[in-house]
């Protein structure tokens, strides 16, 4: 299970930005604040973030790593989900501007509109039973720490990539520098 910007992505998302233009207080969640705005704001502003995620999605480059470990993976049949606080819609975008569309299944990609968004576990129970697997069987890579708390709660195995140092050891079972240095620990 992988999140998407960050991690097979190099990030862009400028969060402060986003913050600003929807009138975001600084530390508030982005989508858990704009679900607690009256519905007409929330929809204008829901808008808003779709078309400006959209302009990044089109424009997204790989982290360093992520094609070869996908394909690796794939390669090794290993069943591949895509877990993202983005759109459904704007995680297929990515992975075809990256290369990668053709390695998830559709269903295996769970955006904001299938689970409810992480850090809640429900993205990754939902795909544990879909592949008809314990929570306990998956890995969620991601390079943050809603990440790694979302593996945390579904008692799931956590791997911190694109990090230089292990940011959040208390939530990790694996770190890895990049998902080169990953691909390398799976291959060993």
């Amino acid at each position: 299970m992988f999140d998407m910007d960050g991690t097979l992505t190099i990030a862009v998302h400028d969060f402060l930005y986003i913050r600003r233009m929807l009138e975001i207080p600084t530390h508030a969640d982005i989508l858990g604040h704009l679900a607690s705005l009256p519905s007409a704001e929330a929809v204008q502003k829901h808008a808003w973030l779709l078309e400006h995620e959209r302009q990044l999605a089109l424009n997204s480059q790989p982290a360093a790593g992520a094609i070869e470990l996908v394909k690796h993976l794939h390669e090794r049949q290993r069943n591949l989900a895509i877990l993202t606080r983005n759109a459904q819609e704007l995680a297929l975008i990515t992975l075809n501007a990256i290369g990668l569309a053709d390695y998830f299944a559709p269903q295996s990609i769970l955006g904001r509109e299938q689970a409810i968004p992480k850090p809640d576990p429900d993205g990754l129970l939902r795909i544990a039973a879909h592949w008809q697997v314990k929570p306990q069987e998956l890995v969620m890579v991601g390079d943050f720490q809603m990440d790694l708390k979302t593996a945390q709660a579904a008692g799931s195995y956590a791997v911190q990539v694109n990090t230089a140092e292990n940011l959040w050891p208390e939530l990790t079972d694996f770190h890895a520098i990049d998902c080169q240095q990953l691909l390398q620990a799976v291959i060993d």
